[in-house]
């Protein structure tokens, strides 16, 4: 027999939905994003210090050089100066004096490698802790920490992603409730959530009444976990909608010394609203920061584009201390790869996948730790290697996933949160 369902291809099912509740409901909120389903075969987490995270992408390929493991002195090290910290004995770049001096607070793991040096397997991997796959899309982080440890608010999403992009993994084959909301533009709040012109509250809630008798003959015909996600989505849209948590989603409420403080850029913004989202118990909120692909002018670009992100991180990290927030979140920045440190003819650097630098703070995570090193011209690591999966096993172990458990696929295949990675258990206190 024809099934429907299984034939609606993953973007044409995103389409339908999308344009089904602008016509029938008035409304254009956008569906979270998701995949092929799959089934469940799960135990109970451990308890994690941390309840709730941030990660920071930093899309591109991020220079380790000219950010966390400067190496003065060095011919690979170029312009970019080193500075101290509070910490004794370690430096970074110069472009990052407010984090400098909040280093007490993070831990740098300078032994990080990939074994994917282009921009979209490595993205990829990064998220999924997997390669990428022609039979299979895998969930990214984000979607493991909401299905595994649930919501924690349910009257908002518990995965959010903010300025991310098209490519970004999504709920890969969980089902769609777990899939992140994506936010493209932290300044503009969620949009398409408020009733069209001339739709009333009683032409809305006649509208959703006749949806949901349309879609349950559907789902009494085609009794399909993709159906019913579908129906979930929308419940969950509805009740989004007509909360008050929809001002959560509106930065403009901030004072505005506070957004200066975070910087008035998409970055500096999106983790403003990141913070606003841990405010509201949202599990997991990631906030993309792209445009670190330096293969020309490397140090020109870093020298406007490195200050960025030290103002926002440094806010970031100081808000969510000041609000008690920061020993139950855990922060995470990364990348896909760093960048070589043979500088080329266009004064820039190119891919490198072989040694770079990740960061950790809250959560348990000790202060003022440097762990592993890169070697004396950041070309390879040197001590400690710190694999893609082994640094997503450390954010799982930091939230108390389940690192060992099996989620079955719908093709019955079955995948671990962090692949087979190992947590650097050592970076918690």
């Amino acid at each position: 027999m024809y099934d429907i369902p299984r034939e609606f291809d993953n973007v044409s099912r995103r389409l339908f939905v999308t344009s089904a509740a602008r016509a029938c409901l008035g409304v254009g909120l956008a569906p979270f994003l998701g995949h092929t389903l799959g089934t469940m075969a799960l135990a109970a987490p451990r308890e994690g210090r941390a309840k709730k995270a941030i990660y920071l992408f930093m899309s591109g390929g991020m220079s380790h050089l000219d950010t966390f493991d400067p190496k003065p002195g060095a011919d690979s090290q170029g312009p970019t100066k080193s500075i101290k910290t509070s910490v004794t004995g370690v430096q970074l770049a110069e472009h990052l004096p407010k984090l400098a001096s909040r280093m007490d607070r993070v831990a740098l793991i300078r032994s990080m490698t990939s074994n994917q040096g282009a921009h979209a397997p490595g993205r990829y991997l990064a998220h999924t802790s997997y390669a990428p796959q022609s039979t299979i899309r895998h969930p990214a982080l984000g979607s493991w920490v909401t299905n595994l440890l649930g919501q924690m608010n349910r009257r908002i999403p518990g995965n959010v992603v903010i300025n991310g992009g098209s490519d970004h993994p999504g709920a890969g084959f969980m089902d769609l409730k777990y899939a992140p909301l994506p936010l493209g533009n932290p300044e503009a709040g969620l949009q398409n959530a408020k009733l069209l012109s001339g739709v009333s509250d009683k032409d809305f809630d006649r509208r959703l009444s006749l949806v949901a008798r349309f879609g349950q003959q559907f789902f009494d015909r085609y009794p399909n976990k993709k159906v019913k996600g579908y129906g979930e989505m929308y419940a969950d849209a509805v009740r989004l909608m007509r909360s008050d948590e929809l001002k959560a989603f509106d930065v403009t409420q901030e004072d505005e010394q506070v957004r200066d403080r975070y910087g008035r850029n998409r970055f500096g913004q999106g983790c403003l609203l990141a913070r606003r989202m841990i405010e509201r118990d949202v599990r997991f909120v990631e906030v993309q920061f792209g445009g670190w692909d330096t293969h020309n002018e490397n140090f020109t670009a870093l020298a406007d584009k490195v200050p960025l992100l030290d103002r926002a991180l440094g806010a970031l990290l100081d808000d969510l201390l000041q609000r008690g927030l920061l020993d139950e979140t855990m922060v995470a920045l990364t990348s896909e790869f760093g960048r070589s440190p043979k500088i080329n003819e266009s004064s820039g650097r190119d891919h490198h996948p072989a040694a770079f630098t990740a960061l950790l703070a809250g959560g348990g995570v000790k202060g003022g730790l440097v762990y592993g090193t890169s070697d004396e011209r950041g070309h390879n690591v040197d001590e400690n290697e710190v694999t893609v999966a082994d640094f997503n096993a450390t954010l799982g172990f930091g939230l108390g996933l389940p690192l060992d458990k099996s989620v079955v696929s719908a093709s019955g295949r079955p995948f671990k949160v962090a692949n087979d990675g190992q947590p650097v258990t050592d970076v918690f206190a």
